[in-house]
């Protein structure tokens, strides 16, 4: 947990893929990442679920699980901890390190829209923490994804994480470069979302990020791929990927026997 602790560094950021599934896990690793993160909506959708639905858990549970066994660092999104009790957050981030995994990404976003209350909110970060101390809590405000929220909102709800416990704070849909600053201002391992076109990996650097990370692009991504190369077999087209050899994808996978 250390290890996953010591690669946010501020102007250093670390790019983490998420994945929804294990073989995609296992080929991201194969490229050198260290670090993956799950994403909600990808597990989600491949279950056939809501996007954080507590139907999920059990999803998630087993998909870190069975990511922890490749030699990576795995931080998992738990969405908005898939309860509103305390204690039974902090027990699903127990079982979470029980499996395997060095951080959580918890949420105050709810299923309706709104945000928890702050106080909600760092009640269930403090009870993470206390219960799985080593645990990397990144607490994530979704002030930019709910309409009308300002900067001041999520810098008062990232101050307040941060003293709650959280190791570092999420943001997801900042991106103008004077807000990012004002954020990382308030001296606690910032992570971003990649936003094509409006966020880059050296550009946050250049502001001072320790994360940015791939949320459900690479799922989305793998959607559209998967589409694109049905209809350009459909229309006589050349792929528009090289594929990995079905032997490079079984090399991933755990020996039978």
């Amino acid at each position: 947990m250390d290890e996953f602790r010591a690669l946010h560094v501020p102007g250093t950021p670390l790019l983490l893929p998420n994945a929804w599934e294990f073989g995609v896990g296992a080929f991201l690793a194969a490229q050198g990442f260290r670090a993956l993160g799950t994403t909600s909506l990808g597990v989600s959708a491949a279950t056939g679920e809501p996007d954080g639905a507590p139907s999920t858990r059990d999803a998630t549970v087993a998909l870190a699980a069975r990511l922890a066994r490749l030699d990576v660092l795995v931080s998992v999104d738990i969405a908005d901890g898939f309860s509103a009790d305390p204690a039974a957050v902090a027990g699903l981030a127990a079982e979470l390190a029980g499996a395997g995994a060095v951080g959580v990404n918890l949420e105050d976003g709810r299923a309706d829209g709104s945000l928890a209350p702050v106080d909600v909110q760092c009640a269930l970060v403090t009870a993470v923490k206390e219960r799985v101390p080593g645990l990397f809590v990144n607490a994530r405000t979704d002030t930019h994804w709910a309409g009308g929220r300002s900067i001041s909102e999520a810098e008062t709800r990232v101050r307040a994480y941060a003293a709650a416990g959280a190791d570092g704070v999420f943001v997801p849909g900042l991106a103008e470069p004077a807000d990012v600053e004002r954020i990382v201002v308030a001296g606690v391992p910032l992570n971003v979302l990649f936003l094509p076109g409006r966020v880059t990996l050296a550009g946050q650097a250049e502001l001072g990020v320790a994360r940015v990370s791939l949320g459900s692009l690479p799922y989305r991504m793998a959607l559209a791929a998967a589409a694109e190369t049905a209809l350009a077999v459909r229309d006589g087209r050349d792929l528009p990927l090289s594929a990995p050899g079905y032997d490079d994808v079984a090399a991933l996978l755990p020996k039978t026997g």
